[in-house]
């Protein structure tokens, strides 16, 4: 990749993230700047002069509507170039864009369109919209309601409701160009609301700088190219997704391919070929419990090579990275790279130089996995409040337990209860309305509260722990419930877990259990899978407890186990007890099996 040469745009240089989209169409006018799919046409492209067309009509648009500077607008859209064009077209008129999740509850979305008072909403479709409309009813906010897929359906609400337009009749057929904004670096540019897993989100406030100085921060440790293509798959909605996966790649002049579900993905890595992907620990948690399945299913020999390469390929990075000697075991990689490694990597296109795995813990042995087969997989750490990075490992200094070094600018300690403290120029100017919870969470001089517990070795991070989950057992220990959730849900059978105990001698979980592999399970022990008294089964229960008890060898023994309660209903965002950016909502959890809770702590004495 050395030959490839970099186009980076400098902070001074943009000084806004409109700024930044004007400096990469005049640099790079004739490059590819998005790909996307068409139904009919398949894959599409548009140059950035091309983008530059559309966010000129765009903003002739906005401007047609009765706002000022420093108003509101809000975007519920999939992944999309228009995604991208109205953000930027609200940017160039002062205005400050809201995102919002395509999948979260309308009664969520409702309340964060009344809470930031958004004058004008962007929306996928008409059915999205119905459904909100019913939730935010006579409600003043949005004032305009406009619905980027034309229809039958988007047509009759556009003719009933004043508030709705079509984007199609909205838009200008042209624009005039775009003009050069002097804007202010430390304006306030988004509001983005986090998916907390208790009580009302919070509406972090970003500015531009704070999101500019962050993306240039990370190219700062990592080298991206305008030959890199990036394949954007978690929502726009996502911190992580939005600097690393469309302001930094506006800031380097690389190619963003927006992929059409997570269900195509596999589809779309063969067509799209990536260089760079950004996601969160579940799509890697997924991809590797894929190969593994589709492991069992081949020859002994083929098994044994595949072991073999990841055990191997573990040892080249180790020995790469300055932390491992030689073996005779090397010999064989250049061999067992091409024949094996090779081959399970070509399904991800195989041209990936980077992948960033943030938002969550990347439990180990994935981590291991897929960089013994040759991935250059390295994890980070951020937060929304952050713009979003923190942290993140260098290829030439990965330690995949850790969530790697702080990035340029920013400056970390550990506080009190071992918490780690943040302070730089992204953190967030604090929450929308909310200012008994900016100085909870901010100091009077700029250190920001993460929550989360840590450690340091040497400048690499560790997160072990989250101050706020850490359960108090009756005998004064402590557990910290995400590390043993994570444990168990290696194993197959498990999707979704939740490990309670405070209070209480002894831990108990609630499970999800895997619906593919239920029917069988259940035959197993001669129970009818459709009946649901059948997981209540006794001997079930025990060999569910075992297999719970492997997953945690390696904890000390009062982190234990003793009761469980099984369903097959997944916890999703639409019941309530998912985030949008998939977090398990605890206490609602909690409060909908509290009476199987009850039931696993009657005997507690």
């Amino acid at each position: 990749m050395s030959r490839w040469s970099e186009d980076l745009i400098a902070v001074d240089r943009a000084r806004t993230l409109d700024g930044l989209f004007m400096q990469r169409v005049m640099r790079s006018p004739d490059r590819l700047a998005y790909q996307y799919f068409e139904r009919d046409k398949g894959w599409q492209g548009l140059t950035w002069r091309e983008m530059g067309d559309q966010v000129a009509r765009w903003r002739q648009a906005l401007a047609g509507e009765p706002l000022a500077a420093g108003d509101r607008v809000a975007m519920l859209l999939r992944n999309c170039p228009e995604w991208v064009m109205f953000d930027q077209a609200a940017f160039s008129l002062g205005l400050v864009t809201v995102p919002l999740y395509t999948d979260d509850r309308a009664e969520n979305a409702a309340y964060i369109l009344q809470d930031a008072a958004v004058k004008v909403l962007l929306i996928q479709d008409a059915g999205r919209w119905k459904r909100l409309a019913e939730v935010v009813g006579d409600a003043p906010w949005p004032l305009r309601v406009v619905i980027l897929e034309p229809g039958r359906a988007a047509s009759e609400l556009a003719a009933a409701d004043p508030r709705v337009v079509v984007a199609e009749q909205w838009l200008p057929e042209s624009a005039p160009a775009l003009p050069q904004r002097e804007g202010n670096p430390h304006e306030l540019a988004t509001i983005v609301y986090t998916s907390g897993t208790t009580g009302r989100s919070k509406g972090v406030m970003l500015s531009h700088h704070n999101i500019l100085g962050n993306a240039h921060a990370v190219v700062t440790l990592i080298d991206v190219y305008p030959d890199d293509v990036f394949l954007s798959f978690l929502p726009l909605s996502h911190m992580l997704e939005r600097t690393g996966g469309y302001y930094l790649p506006l800031m380097t002049g690389s190619t963003v391919a927006y992929a059409r579900s997570v269900g195509q993905l596999a589809e779309d890595l063969q067509a799209i070929r990536p260089t760079v992907i950004v996601a969160v620990p579940r799509v890697f948690e997924r991809v590797h419990q894929r190969i593994l399945d589709q492991m069992q299913n081949r020859p002994a020999p083929v098994r044994w090579l595949f072991r073999l390469a990841v055990k191997t390929g573990w040892r080249a990075f180790l020995r790469e990275q300055g932390r491992a000697g030689w073996h005779p075991l090397l010999l064989f990689w250049p061999w067992l790279r091409r024949k094996v490694a090779g081959q399970v990597l070509s399904r991800l296109g195989g041209r990936i130089r980077v992948a960033v795995s943030g938002g969550a813990a990347l439990p180990t042995g994935v981590a291991q996995t897929f960089i013994g087969l040759g991935l250059p997989l390295i994890q980070g750490y951020g937060l929304t409040e952050t713009s979003p990075v923190v942290s993140f490992n260098p290829l030439h200094a990965n330690i995949p337990e850790s969530v790697g070094v702080p990035i340029r600018g920013i400056q970390v300690r550990i506080g009190a209860d071992d918490e780690l403290l943040v302070k730089g120029e992204n953190v967030m100017q604090g929450y929308w309305n909310n200012h008994a919870a900016t100085t909870k969470i901010l100091t009077q001089d700029g250190w920001l509260h993460t929550g989360d517990q840590a450690r340091m070795e040497g400048r690499h991070i560790f997160i072990t722990g989250r101050l706020k989950d850490i359960l108090v057992l009756s005998n004064g220990e402590k557990v910290p419930p995400a590390d043993l959730e994570m444990a168990i849900s290696m194993d197959p059978l498990f999707d979704q877990v939740v490990v309670l105990g405070e209070g209480h001698s002894y831990l108990t979980a609630l499970l999800v259990l895997n619906a593919d592999l239920w029917g069988g399970l259940a035959r197993e022990y001669g129970l009818d899978p459709g009946q649901s008294a059948s997981l209540d089964d006794p001997h079930l229960h025990k060999d569910v407890l075992k297999r719970i008890r492997l997953a945690l060898h390696g904890f000390p023994g009062y982190a234990k186990i003793r009761r469980v309660t099984l369903t097959l209903e997944p916890w999703s965002i639409e019941s309530g007890l998912l985030t949008p950016t998939m977090k398990v909502k605890r206490a609602a959890v909690m409060e909908r099996y509290q009476e199987a809770i009850d039931g696993m702590y009657r005997m507690d004495g």
